[in-house]
């Protein structure tokens, strides 16, 4: 027990401090076995191994596909195009809505937050100027749209957060479809009344929109349009291919036939997102020239992605495989109350120890996944719930400022954390965190 909370101890705290989890993961492995009594080069050589190449196995061509997929949403012009047309739609008076909206949709489509950042950002501050908002409140608004509801509650998500539950489950990304919509109406709908609480609040304290520090903006039609109002405070570069953004339907018609061949026709992710790309590749021939290099970047990405998971899922074969492991099962599984507190509190401390809602997740589940399906099945419980709650909970405590995410998406805004993570960790730690509480509560009632 002392070396597994030694372990996880030194993945918190290196982590933390930017330390990448691939070599961290089996550092503290290697700390759990010696601690467990394991011969080390066997623990790294056999359990650690195990657990890091059957997670790849299994995810990594859908770590690819996903990743290929929002490349080429992204230099198709075709996720720019589906988030000015929904800030056209909203007006730039809803600029906090319009932001939220579009990151939603892209990530529910199936394009990865990472992409979603990069697409969103620019038409984001257009609207944010035009509204006079404050530019703290951007990096939060995109975390609602992006890191919440549509990564881990919204059934039938195809997500990455969504699916590995049903690795372990035995069920389908629409999983307990009550509880995920309850969910995934309190996050958004607390976490968009909290953005425009603040807007208010920073108001009334003076703090509106202020230019970022870069001295030139390089902004689409629609954006010069949003942007008039402000134009005498930024030098302008118009974007000389303005005129050849796609069609927003056409644009919208990959990331429905993912999320329709998933949920509706049943089929693999695999396949669902290969009908995506093809989808796309079709849809914007005229591009072709720049096919090749997004869908190498789009695979190079991947892989570090999938390493990254698969070392955290390895850290937790190691756990498994000592003594200690069956203390902290039984520490666990013996929480009071439902059983789907148990897990909501394994997944979610994990998801906060790594800093990653899928790595977090592949621990616990490869550690308690099977004994969690056990404990359902015997008692008569929906496993469904089990799916459902580990993918909330993922996203529950993950986006600690340590999280990739997190960081990430301040350095493309230009903010830093004492500006905007206040924010930030309201919509994507706080309120999901009440969300998931209140979802088990209600499924312990038997109300959803």
């Amino acid at each position: 027990m002392l070396g597994i909370l030694l372990g996880l101890t030194i993945i918190i705290v290196l982590a933390f401090w930017g330390w990448s989890i691939i070599w961290v993961a089996p550092i503290a492995a290697g700390v759990v076995a010696l601690f467990g009594g394991l011969d080390l080069l066997t623990a790294y050589t056999g359990d650690y191994m195990s657990g890091f190449v059957g997670f790849a196995k299994t995810w990594f061509p859908i770590f690819m596909l996903g990743a290929i997929f929002g490349k080429l949403m992204e230099v198709t012009s075709m996720a720019n195009a589906i988030a000015q047309t929904i800030s056209k739609w909203l007006g730039a008076k809803r600029a906090i809505l319009a932001v939220v909206v579009a990151c939603s949709i892209l990530t529910y489509g199936g394009v990865s937050l990472f992409v979603v950042v990069f697409a969103v950002y620019p038409l984001g501050v257009a609207l944010f100027r035009q509204a006079n908002i404050s530019r703290q409140l951007l990096p939060g608004t995109i975390a609602l749209g992006a890191f919440t509801y549509t990564m881990t509650a919204i059934p039938g998500t195809p997500q990455i957060q969504n699916l590995i539950p049903t690795h372990y489950f035995h069920t389908t990304p629409a999983a307990a479809p009550l509880m995920g919509a309850v969910s995934a109406l309190i996050m958004a709908v607390l976490g968009y009344y909290w953005l425009v609480y603040r807007e208010t609040a920073l108001r009334n304290k003076g703090l509106v929109f202020i230019e970022p520090e870069s001295t030139q903006t390089v902004r689409t039609e629609d954006e010069e349009n949003l942007a008039k109002a402000s134009s005498d405070q930024t030098k302008t570069v118009v974007n000389p291919i303005k005129n050849s953004r796609p069609n927003f339907w056409l644009s919208m018609l990959p990331l429905i036939s993912v999320v329709v061949a998933l949920n509706v026709v049943k089929l693999s992710i695999i396949i669902a997102l290969l009908i995506g790309i093809i989808l796309i590749l079709v849809l914007s021939a005229a591009q072709y020239k720049s096919f090749i290099k997004a869908i190498n970047e789009g695979a190079n990405g991947s892989v570090l992605a999938i390493v990254n998971t698969s070392a955290a899922v390895g850290f937790g074969s190691v756990v498994k495989a000592v003594p200690g492991f069956a203390a902290l099962s039984d520490f666990l599984l013996n929480i009071k109350g439902s059983p789907l507190i148990s897990e909501a509190v394994s997944v979610t401390a994990l998801a906060g120890a790594t800093g990653s809602a899928s790595g977090g997740m592949g621990i616990a589940l490869e550690s308690l996944g099977q004994k969690y399906y056990e404990l359902a099945m015997a008692q008569g419980l929906n496993i469904e719930h089990f799916h459902r709650v580990a993918s909330i909970a993922s996203g529950g405590l993950d986006t600690l400022p340590h999280n990739g995410a997190v960081l990430t998406l301040l350095v493309i805004t230009g903010m830093s954390h004492r500006q905007s993570y206040f924010d930030i960790a309201m919509v994507s730690l706080v309120i999901p965190t009440v969300s998931l509480i209140t979802v088990i509560g209600l499924a312990s009632l038997g109300i959803v």
